[in-house]
């Protein structure tokens, strides 16, 4: 049975349903559940008066939470024997957050009024396994757990079938990019309408609509009124027969017989109204798209010209486009984009690679079978890429096709959490 394409997405998600995954952390203030790969449903952890998890050996308890209210996210740490509060200079702390992509954040700690205060800020997202050290009273404790966010695995050969891909991240250009009209027109001086140079009855006629013809190949045979001998009109020109407007017995006069272009390559004329005609100027590049079937072609505007339309009231900015494949047809519309200026950026991804998760502008990072959104902040931006000015390193692998996927799936699993 040959499933149709646009069931894929809903048997993505019923696959991954169906194979499982990584439950998440429940997460307030950033701090995860306990993971227990056989338990259905996870418990939350047990959470103490500054609204931490508690982490218990014996006697001692360390209450560890992520503050962030009018702060940028930060460990606090509060200390206990038997349930009742120590100062802070009665222990040490530090924790080790292990993010995918093998990326280590060692938080240490110092005192400041009841609390520990970590040394690293926790930036997003609150996605890690965590490692806690601490000595209190001079004993050594440890405790490990998950905590995830905004993480899913998607198996490899459920990725590829939906259509999942991944470009690494990375430096490009941002274009000022501006949209118009345009219209293919035979380029002047390869296109000719021939006449018979002596009116006459045409007697045979050697060629029809759409032929290729060579340059001196006889057309059609007309006799001359004035010698009663029959003469050839010919090619002025090789290319294609674009029109042929005479038949056998017809009489030859002042009317071109027929119509010829080399259309190996064509002119764009692109019609520019407003501000356009100020900004756009030749020696820009510029992106032709066939409405036919969206090939683009590059190209660069060769001139504009100085008149105005009559009809549209527009000014004609012309390029060249190159007609090889012989798609390109005169008379046909196009739309086009003009590259206006370019701006180099260190780090950009394609818009297409973006999804809104909470409050972010996101993409999602892929490590072996795991997926895990990265919140950006983006810069300048064209029809096709943004920059991005934090958030992501050059080499990520980011999602850039069926990113809206993963997503639904991050959000199928409950990884999303409110802070």
């Amino acid at each position: 049975m040959t499933l149709r394409p646009f069931l894929l997405p809903l048997l993505l998600i019923l696959g991954l349903a169906a194979c499982g995954g990584p439950e998440p952390d429940a997460h307030a203030h950033g701090e995860g559940a306990d993971h227990d790969d056989h338990a259905e449903t996870e418990a939350e952890p047990a959470k103490g008066a500054h609204n931490g998890r508690l982490l218990t050996e014996g006697p001692y308890t360390v209450e560890l939470a992520i503050f962030e209210e009018g702060v940028p996210p930060e460990y606090r740490a509060w200390l206990y024997r038997d349930g009742e509060p120590l100062p802070p200079t009665a222990g040490e702390l530090t924790v080790v957050l292990s993010r995918l992509g093998d990326i280590t954040d060692t938080h240490t700690f110092t005192p400041r009024e009841d609390y520990l205060l970590g040394s690293l800020e926790v930036y997003e997202p609150h996605s890690f396994d965590v490692a806690v050290t601490a000595r209190i009273d001079g004993q050594a404790m440890t405790w490990s757990f998950p905590s995830y966010e905004g993480r899913t695995t998607i198996p490899a050969s459920v990725a590829k079938d939906a259509g999942i891909d991944v470009a690494p991240a990375g430096p490009g250009v941002i274009r000022d990019e501006h949209d118009v009209q345009g219209l293919l027109t035979p380029i002047e001086g390869r296109h000719a309408r021939v006449v018979a140079r002596f009116p006459g009855p045409v007697k045979a006629v050697r060629v029809g609509l759409g032929d290729t013809v060579r340059a001196g190949q006889p057309l059609a045979m007309v006799e001359s009124n004035v010698s009663l001998s029959d003469y050839a009109v010919t090619a002025p020109l090789g290319g294609t027969v674009l029109a042929r407007n005479v038949a056998v017995g017809d009489l030859a006069g002042e009317q071109p017989l027929f119509e010829i272009a080399d259309l190996s390559a064509l002119w764009v004329d692109l019609h520019l109204f407003g501000a356009d005609a100020q900004h756009i100027t030749p020696g820009m590049p510029v992106e032709v798209t066939r409405l036919s079937d969206g090939v683009s072609a590059r190209t660069t505007l060769d001139r504009v010209l100085p008149g105005t339309a009559t009809a549209s009231q527009s000014t004609v900015a012309r390029a060249t486009v190159d007609n090889a494949d012989g798609r390109w047809r005169p008379g046909a519309a196009v739309r086009a984009r003009v590259t206006v200026a370019e701006q180099p950026v260190d780090l950009m991804v394609p818009l297409a690679a973006l999804q809104r998760f909470r409050d972010w502008d996101v993409v999602f990072v892929r490590f072996g079978d795991d997926y895990e959104i990265r919140p950006l902040e983006l810069g300048r931006r064209d029809g096709v890429n943004v920059e991005v000015l934090s958030g992501l390193k050059a080499g990520d692998p980011v999602v850039v096709a069926q990113s809206y996927l993963v997503k639904a799936d991050i959000e199928k699993s409950g990884a999303s959490h409110d802070h």
